[in-house]
């Protein structure tokens, strides 16, 4: 099939997934690991991967099972310090014309964070 990887073991198919699947490519190569099936020098000699994911990743199938790699991401892709409610505080001290550096360091957060919600249009600066 088009788009597949396929895993063989003694030329025989034990499993596959599709091609930029990474939780499953993760998930399959630690369970190879854990059956006994390779070794992980075998898996980083094969793949394009660390030494240190592949041991993480089979001590975090050990340790939380299958559904450590299929569950729900707890961070969604957000800053855990710059929630709306955080923003919406920093926005009132933009507004007043407060700098970003002072801003930053009362809300024990980068500056850097800031001025990337400003690029990005989170945040808006007042023109001069």
């Amino acid at each position: 099939m088009e788009g597949s990887v396929y895993y063989l073991h003694s030329g025989v198919p034990i499993g596959s997934h599709l091609v930029g699947d990474y939780k499953q490519f993760r998930y399959m190569t630690s369970n190879f690991l854990k059956e006994g099936l390779c070794k992980n020098v075998d898996i980083v000699k094969t793949f394009p991967v660390s030494v240190d994911s592949v041991r993480r990743n089979k001590k975090r199938l050990e340790e939380q099972g299958p559904s450590a790699f299929f569950g729900e991401e707890h961070r969604h892709g957000r800053s855990h310090k710059l929630l709306p409610a955080v923003l919406v505080r920093i926005q009132k001290q933009i507004d007043l014309g407060k700098s970003v550096n002072s801003i930053a360091k009362r809300e024990d957060i980068s500056e850097g964070s800031i001025r990337y919600c400003i690029k990005v249009g989170k945040l808006q600066k007042k023109s001069k």
